[in-house]
């Protein structure tokens, strides 16, 4: 099927290009979303009238898109969510989830604009796109963490990994230093018990 694109889509082609899709692409994506017109020879007429509007227009948006993109590339926003020891999610973090830490931080964001590229299934930190205009892009991370603390050890540089090994290594080296003082302990006592002996020794030797 062909179609004629009103603004940049990518990886098919610019605004004003006829290019061939897929049937089901055309209805389900690009005609609902306005993003592209049957190539009729009425419609490629009428594009051909608005051109230069549509390009005013796409100019105009896209500068706005330009100016929200520098304040939002970079940035990093916190999703709080529940999570084995290992790292795993109970659950994955969505394309609303996404959109809705980015509100949070004053930063009006729609779902659909989020690319995830797959499912973030695991804590840490996850970089992921937001598109702003068919030409501009944005890049955030995702901190997705069990707890604010646990978001700033990991914007730290810190990964779970690393939290959960350290952890280990410190209750390792409690439990090190217990068995230590309880070894320490059995020494004295051995070393107590060793002089009553020959105090019990001595004494018995001044009777004899």
């Amino acid at each position: 099927m062909q179609v004629i694109l009103l603004e940049r889509v990518a990886k098919l082609g610019q605004m004003g290009d006829v290019v061939d899709v897929k049937p089901g692409f055309a209805r389900n994506y690009l005609l609902p979303q306005r993003k592209a017109l049957s190539a009729s020879e009425r419609n490629i007429a009428d594009f051909e009238a608005r051109k230069a509007h549509l390009e005013a227009q796409n100019l105009e948006t896209r500068k706005e898109a330009e100016a929200l993109a520098a304040k939002l590339d970079g940035q990093q926003f916190i999703v709080i969510r529940q999570a084995a020891d290992s790292g795993a999610l109970y659950g994955s973090v969505t394309t609303r989830d996404a959109a809705d830490a980015a509100g949070e931080g004053g930063f009006s964001v729609d779902r659909k604009q989020v690319s995830l590229g797959k499912p973030i299934k695991e804590l840490g930190l996850h970089q992921i796109h937001i598109s702003l205009h068919p030409e501009v892009e944005a890049t955030v991370t995702l901190n997705v963490a069990r707890s604010v603390e646990e978001a700033e050890l990991q914007a730290s540089g810190k990964s779970i990994q690393e939290l959960a090994a350290e952890e280990e290594a410190a209750a390792d080296f409690e439990i090190a230093e217990l068995f230590d003082d309880i070894g320490s302990a059995a020494s004295d006592d051995e070393d107590l018990a060793e002089a009553v002996d020959r105090s019990r020794n001595d004494e018995s030797d001044d009777d004899a």
